[in-house]
């Protein structure tokens, strides 16, 4: 069946295309709007607000009026639980519409959208729902005639700034530890994708929380995700996306009100294979899956695989035909292992950058070009470069793209070396039968997530985020309440 001839008949949700703000779904002050695209398909989805300073200034008013007014952060923990558990039913009810939006807006296979991307937010909110009141204070350890006591509370006004790969995601392991701590939240999701972000406002809406804690502002970067960092009423931002963008943040942080900034970017993950792995069948299956999973459009893919120079040439072989299985399909077809990438804009980057690669000597032993050209939609072939030089453009950028570049090494020694060699810190693996030697290799590791043996392991319960410029504060797992609350101590003199 044809791409047009498969979204022709679907009956595609009801999508929410106005911001969403103290509770209310309107359009942007200026009345402007911009195109949300089908990247399978290349036709427009819909028109949404196209908000810009005015509404985030108003988002933040109401964010800020329900903070001071406690009608969120005066809660019991528990009734906050109550609610956002609740939200995260409400999610998982919602699996087909969310999944459904979340596919034709940016791309990713229908499957994947509901297996793991409306799992995965359901998960971290109500992980965070249960957290709300297993958050406990601290006596310090003073002396008989004082008493002081160590409270962690919310911050204020919480901005969310989300990336395009994983839409619902990453908005939910911001904006659930925020509001689980009592703050409210300004959530800017990606231009690329904002369509979940405003229907997940609704079912936050319809779970109970209260209005003005949760406002979504769709927009550009440079108009309402600049407007939202530079904004002086908000205390803290979460970010996810490109360190180029990052840096944007820290900025205006400083022009501002030095609010806080958390920031997790990109990422050009060393996937190291020593001499001594036992399947390298099984090692060439997760190495194809590390990179050309998402369509590559993950800031930990497995984009620099790191081989030892006896077995390389025999598992790129072996990569090279693992790839084939990635071949990107109609990202409606329930059986399509790859979709779109999320635009033809990032489309011809990726290509560039193959271009780029091919300038650069590289060996290129399959993929490099767009597929699927006559359904207007951005398809790219899963592509393999052997032969590729560690200070190559190949090895260093972040292509963010179903591209994987080969290295060739020497021992575990040199191994490190190289897969350290990048000004990225996000991911790394190691594979071998010595688990001795990978764990102390994983120790060298300047990454803030390491898998040995494995890949792309994951759960909420485990900490996520990188060193060097892929950022620093962590998402998931229990210490993300820490970036989004704050420490005091209250001291009795008895």
């Amino acid at each position: 069946m044809t791409v047009a001839a498969r979204h022709a008949p679907v009956a595609a949700p009801i999508f929410r295309t106005d911001a969403f703000i103290n509770g209310r779904f309107v359009p942007a002050q200026s009345g402007r709007r911009f195109v949300a695209v089908n990247p399978a398909t290349g036709q427009p989805l819909a028109e949404v607000a196209s908000c810009d300073g005015k509404d985030v200034d108003l988002a933040v008013q109401a964010a800020r009026t329900a903070f001071e007014d406690r009608r969120w952060a005066g809660l019991k923990p528990s009734e906050r639980k109550r609610i956002l558990v609740k939200f995260a039913e409400l999610v998982r009810a919602a699996r087909e519409d969310l999944a459904l939006t979340e596919t034709l807006n940016m791309g990713k296979p229908i499957s994947d959208a509901r297996s793991i991307d409306v799992r995965a937010t359901a998960d971290a909110i109500a992980y965070y729902g249960e957290a709300a009141d297993k958050v406990y204070g601290e006596i310090a350890p003073t002396s008989d005639d004082n008493l002081a006591l160590i409270m962690r509370e919310p911050l204020g006004v919480v901005g969310c700034v989300t990336p395009w790969n994983f839409p619902m995601i990453m908005a939910a392991w911001k904006f659930a530890p925020a509001l689980a701590m009592g703050n409210s939240v300004v959530l800017k999701p990606a231009e690329e994708s904002p369509l979940t972000a405003l229907k997940l406002a609704a079912l936050a809406q319809e779970a109970g929380i209260p209005d003005g804690v949760f406002n979504v502002v769709p927009g550009l970067g440079e108009e309402a995700g600049a407007a939202l960092g530079l904004h002086p009423d908000v205390d803290a931002i979460g970010f996810t996306g490109s360190t180029e963008v990052g840096r944007y943040f820290m900025r205006y942080s400083a022009d501002s009100n030095l609010k806080r900034v958390a920031l997790e970017l990109g990422g050009k993950t060393g996937f190291v294979v020593a001499h001594d792995v036992p399947d390298l069948d099984a090692v060439a299956e997760a190495a194809a899956a590390g990179i050309f999973f998402n369509q590559g459009e993950m800031c930990t893919a497995g984009s620099r695989l790191l081989a030892d120079w006896r077995i390389k040439d025999e598992l790129v072989e072996r990569i090279a035909a693992a790839a084939q299985k990635w071949m990107p399909d109609d990202p409606l077809n329930p059986e399509a292992p790859a979709g779109a990438v999320v635009s033809a804009v990032h489309q011809k980057r990726i290509l560039a950058a193959i271009d780029e690669g091919l300038a650069e000597g590289a060996r290129l032993v399959v993929g490099g070009t767009a597929v699927r050209e006559e359904t207007g939609g951005a398809f790219v072939a899963p592509t393999v470069f052997d032969g590729v030089e560690p200070h190559s453009a190949l090895a260093q950028k972040e292509i963010f793209g179903p591209v994987l570049s080969v290295i060739g090494f020497d021992g575990l020694d040199q191994a490190v070396e190289i897969a350290n060699n990048t000004v990225y810190g996000l991911g790394a693996a190691v594979w071998s039968a010595d688990l001795g030697a990978a764990h102390k290799v994983a120790r060298r590791f300047k990454a803030g997530v390491v898998y040995v043996n494995c890949f792309d392991a994951d759960d909420i319960t485990t900490p996520f985020g990188g060193v060097k410029q892929s950022g620093f504060g962590r998402d998931k797992s229990l210490h993300a309440l820490e970036k989004y609350s704050d420490l005091k101590t209250i001291w009795t003199r008895l």
